[in-house]
């Protein structure tokens, strides 16, 4: 008789890996609650799902079988915010668990990106056309209407107007000092939000938090997910070499590095990075001898 078969389960890396794979496959709510299992270990995705599965239904059996869009919208919008309770964390909005949606579910309190992909999903499943919107400096949710669209803030609920978009979107304009001719109309500013692009943004709100903390030992797993997510922004590569670097891993540190080098060899800091990658290797092979 054969030795039994053992299976071993995926690393939470690898698992995220796979869902991130392919833009044909990828769910964008899934990819983004296997984002909190390193910091998480208890999470179970597969059981966030269900969690919001069954918010859905209890909302769907409220639904008028005849319910237009805009009523269906009010529904969504009362049940959601007042409820439920989901809001953002006002009090503590730089907290990291507000990015990890199985905390956001617990807590009912998160940022605007973490609120947008529940109450998108929300939205979807009772009928609605809803997607995420990448608006500079706050993640936004529009929903299709057949007399036209409805732009959310998912952070209080707030319907917002053409003038209250412009205003939001003033100090980003001057900051990039494009006026006039120049100015890119506000409908490019407010077009669907591809799922790769939403876990991206996420991952790099994740990734300021932990720089600024130098919370290195968290921020590791972040860019292990960005690399793995966009394996040819070699930005990432690099940030993630000076993170392993910081963590004395300097065998991988210096992987990272050559690779960064290798296709951006006239990169603004490639000389500076040569010289780190010329010591690091200097230092590891001293460790080995």
């Amino acid at each position: 008789m054969g030795s039994p078969i053992h299976f071993e389960a995926p690393t939470a890396l690898e698992y995220f890996a796979t869902l991130v794979a392919d833009d044909a496959s990828l769910s964008v709510l899934e990819a983004a609650v296997a984002v909190a299992q390193e910091d998480l270990p208890g999470v179970d995705p597969q059981a966030v799902l269900a969690e919001v599965d069954a918010l859905a239904e209890r909302l769907r059996r409220r639904i008028p079988a005849d319910a237009v869009p805009v009523q269906k919208l009010r529904l969504l919008n009362r049940y959601f915010f007042q409820e439920l309770g989901f809001a953002g964390n006002v009090n503590n909005y730089y907290d990291r668990r507000n990015s990890y949606v199985p905390e956001v579910l617990r807590t009912r309190r998160g940022i605007p990106i973490t609120l947008a992909l529940l109450y998108v999903e929300l939205a979807q499943q009772v009928g609605l056309k809803a997607c995420g919107v990448s608006f500079p400096g706050h993640f936004l949710v529009k929903v299709h209407l057949p007399g036209g669209e409805v732009v959310i803030d998912p952070f209080d609920g707030r319907s917002l107007s053409r003038e209250a978009l412009e205003e939001r979107l003033l100090p980003y304009r001057r900051r990039r000092g494009a006026f006039g001719d120049e100015e890119v109309p506000l409908g490019l500013y407010l077009q669907k939000a591809e799922p790769r692009a939403i876990v991206a943004r996420l991952l790099r709100n994740l990734k300021e938090i932990h720089r600024a903390a130098r919370d290195w030992q968290r921020l590791l797993p972040v860019l292990d997910r960005l690399v793995a997510l966009l394996p040819e922004d070699w930005d990432e590569r690099r940030d993630r070499a000076l993170v392993h670097a910081e963590l004395g891993r300097l065998d991988d540190a210096a992987l990272d590095a050559a690779a960064y080098l290798r296709e951006r060899p006239q990169a603004h800091d490639a000389a500076g990075l040569r010289s780190l990658l010329d010591a690091w290797r200097r230092r590891g092979a001293g460790r080995r001898h």
